[in-house]
């Protein structure tokens, strides 16, 4: 399973301080996060893609049957580090999946070197947008480090003029810390630049009973994994056909051990904790082994099967952004969050209508079963159906 951590320093700078410890915000310039990304342990072909190909992927969760592409919306994929080929290399995969040009843009916060292990996680995370929603505004933020303080400011530029993205994407994170609160006013209650309301996703990381930061936060989409099976093996003849199989959990979340249950989580997760909030929220395909293709001329060379929580969380992001486009072409304001939202058609007969409810999968803890459970949160999208419900809301 993909895991997090914060690295030895961050504890060293807190036994140092002379003040209590519960009076204290760590130093977020000595905690450091990690992507959630996995590559997969298939044989790999750096000429040609493996993996369920972004047309499946569509048929599998209804993508295909969603009548707008993202427009006039933009998506935010905040990651660590630079990659000097991404706009070249989403290009290529744009054009190898006869998807319309997406409109890209790269954006520095400092000068970041180059790679350090997040360029996979960044060609990833700005293809799966470019698959899923390609006529949004894609804006790739790369921090200057993987500190948290440095992953943060890239956060807080996402949203604000001149980018004004509405949904932030966050396929990364770190064990939880003390004092982690202080930092969630970085995604409570966020205005965009042009005073549209902002929503955030975030891996949780899929290491059952170890839940990360910033997906804890209740002002983040908490975003798990599955094991997605396709009902065909090849890509259907027709466009718009589904093509969703059998589903189960992969991975894990757990009960946070700082961040208290927010209202609309209860009862969902009474049956683990009725004062912490549970993670994940929702969740979707990330096991490498039923991975997606990513090229990545960096560090691959080309062509690589991945999974892992990065996944399912720019993906979600994607899938708020087409949500987005269509609540602006009626004139409303973009989701405040989602998460109230999404608990709510949980709690509604539409559930199952809305949501494929994950029940088998997992272990321990985070065992799957009907309805909520720490091994996919309330489950994976119908695409085709959720959406509705979501433009309608009135926010």
């Amino acid at each position: 399973m993909d895991r997090f951590s914060v690295l030895p320093t961050a504890m060293s700078v807190l036994l140092a301080v002379t003040l209590p410890l519960m009076a204290q915000a760590p130093d977020p310039h000595h905690m450091y996060a990690h992507p959630a990304i996995q590559v997969a342990n298939v044989p790999q072909s750096s000429g040609s893609p493996t993996g369920i190909l972004p047309a499946q992927y569509k048929a599998a969760y209804g993508f295909n049957q969603i009548p707008n592409q993202g427009q006039g919306q933009t998506i935010a994929l905040v990651d660590a580090y630079d990659d000097p080929n991404i706009a070249s290399d989403l290009a290529f995969y744009a054009n190898y999946f006869h998807l319309t040009p997406c409109n890209f843009q790269k954006v520095k916060v400092g000068n970041p070197a180059e790679g350090d292990g997040w360029d996979l996680e960044e060609s990833l995370d700005v293809e799966q947008a470019c698959a899923l929603a390609p006529a949004a505004n894609i804006i790739l933020v790369e921090a200057n480090s993987d500190s948290f303080a440095d992953l943060l400011d890239a956060v807080a530029v996402a949203s604000a003029a001149p980018y004004n993205a509405t949904v932030v994407s966050m396929s990364w994170g770190g064990a939880e810390f003390n004092g982690e609160m202080d930092y969630d006013n970085y995604f409570c209650h966020i205005i965009n630049g042009n005073g549209q309301p902002v929503t955030f996703t975030a891996a949780v990381g899929g290491a059952c009973g170890e839940p990360t930061y910033p997906a804890v936060s209740s002002c983040v989409v908490a975003v798990g994994g599955t094991t997605l099976a396709l009902s065909s093996a090849v890509p259907l003849a027709n466009p718009l056909q589904l093509d969703y199989g059998v589903e189960t959990a992969y991975g894990g979340g757990g009960i946070s051990m700082f961040e208290p249950q927010p209202p609309w989580q209860n009862p969902a997760c009474s049956q683990y904790s009725t004062l912490y909030r549970c993670v994940p929220d929702v969740s979707a395909d990330a096991n490498p082994a039923t991975g997606v293709p990513v090229y990545d001329t960096y560090s691959y060379g080309g062509w690589v099967e991945v999974g892992g929580t990065s996944v399912p969380t720019s993906d979600w992001a994607a899938f708020f952004t087409l949500v987005n486009s269509l609540r602006a072409s009626q004139g409303k304001i973009t989701l405040s969050g989602a998460d109230p939202d999404m608990y709510a058609i949980y709690y509604s007969s539409n559930y199952l209508t809305d949501f494929h409810d994950i029940t088998s999968g997992g272990g321990g803890e985070c065992q799957a079963g009907p309805g909520y459970n720490l091994a996919a949160g309330i489950g994976s999208y119908q695409a085709n159906n959720l959406y509705s419900p979501l433009v309608a809301d009135p926010n």
